[in-house]
């Protein structure tokens, strides 16, 4: 167990150079390796997950440097279950991309695709702040050219928008950890979180400054107000099974605030405590209104989608901005919910787009699609359990965040701002259920393009569909389970001196 922290970035890592390697034998032999090595991934990422709910936290020191002198990576609850979502959503949309052949539309597809998760694992692995950034910087440049793979102006145009956008982000970030180093002389998370507990008052303003840069940059990354507009375009141009995976990206911003944010200005940060908590509450809230404003003003099911990604994001930055082990749990719970489900969602638009015809995703009452009633019923499915409606698993994710949201000062905002935002969501969804499964044409006008009687690799690509789906009924089945082990990796997290300890003294384990 002593190599355990280091497993999840080396194995997306040598995969990635193997295909590298291996491209002149085919693109046959590039699927069979990175599928293989995606499950593979996905088998180690339950076993850690198990591994992880004995409670203790595993320390992984490069080089064998101590903390705060070397680079430090920590295993602990919360890091494995990014881990294994990551995981489970990876397979699902290289699979997708797989049967689809999407994979052949550019070059290093399955090479892109392990450096994005090399880059995505060690972001939720490292416990220091620089590490952080280059894992950021690893992950974005997969996902530029992920984000651009198949070519055409659109695409390349919200691709350049991206870039443009996070490589502003990134240079704040290098500013804000050279402001945090001037004032802590660390970036490792334990020693900076044990710096702040005794910093001088002339420095605080110094600090807080430094971390509500990095806020800023986290909330880029989380597509947080008003920094979100980079990502409709983005999410809703780019190929389904790559937007797919990019549900977790946005996710990875959530983490870093409840990670880095969550542990320096935790319980113990005396004037510091918390203080980025209003600014995540109130920006999650202005969010959640634009996100479903997005959605109803919608004119494309992709970018529909796209905005329900914004939204699901801005419930996890109001959960969190509620600084409670309540509020933190109900978000892990719904993280998990609202990745999976947007997974799902983009790879079911994908085979809707593909059975329309030159309708594509433009809500115009076509005809009547191949398969209409499987594919409408799953439509369905997933707008309930986006809606947070009874009795999917959406449905107990809000229900648990707005209990959380009682025992806080702002109840009664985020009690209105999320019941108007899901009417919002519900006139919408109900709006492109309807023209796209009920209001159909009976027969072709002489302008009509031919539809295809069958949708090209419908039974394969379904069944990516459903892998990411069934997170919905699982999660309902499972609520109770599920939910107390959300619980155990709240606490956990919140524990910051337990996580101290284990950096500082791995022996220890911060159990």
């Amino acid at each position: 167990m002593m190599h355990l922290p280091i497993l999840p970035i080396l194995l997306p890592l040598l995969a990635g150079i193997l295909l590298l390697l291996l491209r002149p034998l085919g693109l046959q032999v590039q699927r069979m390796v990175g599928f293989v090595a995606a499950f593979a991934l996905l088998m180690l990422a339950v076993w850690l997950f198990d591994a992880s709910l004995a409670g203790q936290r595993q320390v992984y020191a490069l080089g064998n440097w101590p903390a705060p002198f070397g680079i430090t990576l920590v295993f602990d609850q919360l890091a494995a279950l990014m881990l294994l979502v990551t995981a489970i959503l990876a397979v699902g949309a290289l699979w997708y991309a797989i049967v689809t052949e999407i994979d052949a539309q550019g070059s290093h597809f399955h090479v892109l695709f392990q450096m994005q998760l090399f880059g995505l694992n060690g972001a939720f692995l490292t416990g220091d702040a620089f590490n952080l950034f280059v894992f950021f910087e690893v992950l974005l440049l997969a996902s530029y050219s992920l984000l651009l793979h198949g070519g055409g102006k659109q695409r390349t145009v919200a691709g350049l928008h991206y870039v443009v956008v996070n490589l502003v982000g990134s240079t704040v970030f290098l500013f804000a950890l050279g402001a945090l180093y001037g004032a802590l002389g660390t970036l490792n998370i334990a020693d900076m979180a044990a710096k702040v507990a005794a910093l001088p008052a002339e420095r605080e303003g110094l600090v807080m400054a430094a971390g509500l840069l990095l806020l800023l940059v986290f909330g880029l990354k989380a597509a947080m107000f008003p920094l979100y507009l980079w990502l409709p375009a983005a999410y809703a141009r780019t190929s389904a099974p790559v937007a797919a995976l990019f549900a977790i990206m946005t996710k990875v911003g959530v983490y870093a605030i409840i990670r880095v944010h969550g542990t320096v200005f935790g319980v113990d940060a005396g004037n510091l405590a918390y203080f980025y908590a209003p600014w995540l509450l109130g920006l999650g809230l202005i969010t959640l209104v634009l996100a479903a404003l997005g959605v109803l003003a919608a004119f494309r099911l992709r970018f529909q989608v796209a905005y329900l990604v914004l939204a699901s994001v801005a419930m996890l930055l109001i959960a969190v901005g509620l600084h409670s082990e309540a509020g933190l749990a109900a978000a892990l719970y719904y993280l998990v919910h609202s990745t999976l489900l947007a997974g799902g969602l983009f790879l079911l638009a994908d085979v809707i787009v593909r059975g329309r015809g030159t309708y594509a995703d433009r809500f115009d009452p076509g005809m009547r699609l191949p398969h209409h009633a499987l594919l409408g019923g799953l439509f369905m499915l997933a707008a309930v359990a986006a809606l947070g409606l009874p009795p999917l698993s959406g449905f107990f994710g809000k229900l648990w965040i707005l209990q959380a949201a009682l025992e806080h000062p702002w109840r009664w905002a985020v009690l209105a701002t999320v019941l108007i935002s899901s009417a919002l969501l519900l006139i919408a969804l109900a709006r492109s259920g309807s023209v796209l499964f009920y209001k159909v044409k009976d027969r072709p006008d002489a302008a009509d393009p031919v539809l295809p009687t069958q949708i090209p690799a419908f039974g394969l690509s379904l069944t990516a569909v459903l892998w990411l789906l069934a997170a919905v009924p699982l999660l309902v089945v499972l609520a109770h389970p599920v939910a107390e082990i959300m619980q155990q990796v709240a606490a956990q997290t919140l524990d910051v001196v337990g996580y101290r300890a284990a950096v500082f003294d791995p022996a220890v384990g911060g159990k």
